[in-house]
């Protein structure tokens, strides 16, 4: 789970973030700004992963209110703008959207930033939405997930949790370096692949497909 804040003097842009956010089950956008120096003061004692900012603000730009940070988390900018692309990358920001984006456009950004905070913390637990409570699971027990009409099914070694989260969520939330996706509705937990065949994955007694779109995925591992 990603906990977030958004900065924009614009209050309808604010809540574009706020819906587009909802549904995105790994981030937890916890305030808005619509003063700059308002969430500057927030992020002195807040734990924060990323910030969506907007660029051309009264008072202090987005670029200045970044570059004023000791330890600035993860940005996505969020702007009308696109001048300025090339000096927000070289701040080494996650991306740049240009307003209006869509929810397609917004998960992709919110999915670089999930990956990039794995690569940093490592193999760390998830927090996997379920009904309305958040469940701690370590990365190391989830057998395989299966899709499930609206829901997806995570297995592990003595239970299954189900969420209410979209393929393209999953695979945002889990590190490529642990999963591989097989078929559009499984994704295998590398480490408890125990044989491949022409067809098939096994996890311990489960024979899962491959999906004829996702051979090379399981070529892959096999080399």
């Amino acid at each position: 789970m990603l906990r977030a804040i958004a900065i924009d003097d614009e209050p309808m842009a604010l809540e574009v973030i706020k819906n587009l956010s909802a549904k995105i089950h790994f981030i937890e956008l916890l305030e808005v700004f619509s003063d700059a120096f308002n969430a500057i003061d927030y992020l002195q004692h807040a734990k924060i992963d990323l910030i969506f900012l907007d660029i051309k603000m009264p008072d202090i730009s987005g670029i200045d209110l970044l570059k004023s940070l000791v330890s600035p988390p993860m940005v996505i900018f969020t702007t009308a703008y696109s001048e300025h692309a090339l000096e927000s990358f070289e701040l080494d920001v996650i991306d740049y959207l240009l307003k209006p984006f869509s929810q397609s456009r917004f998960l992709k950004a919110c999915s670089k930033a999930a990956e990039q905070h794995r690569l940093k913390k490592g193999d760390t637990p998830i927090f996997i939405r379920s009904g309305t409570e958040n469940v701690r699971v370590e990365l190391g027990d989830i057998l395989y997930v299966e899709s499930n009409g609206n829901y997806m099914q995570f297995v592990l070694n003595h239970k299954k949790i189900t969420s209410r989260l979209t393929m393209s969520e999953v695979v945002a939330l889990l590190p490529a370096a642990n999963f591989v996706r097989i078929h559009r509705s499984f994704i295998a937990g590398k480490r408890h692949i125990t044989k491949i065949d022409k067809s098939s994955v096994w996890i311990k007694e489960a024979e899962l497909p491959i999906g004829s779109g996702f051979i090379h995925e399981i070529e892959k591992l096999m080399k």
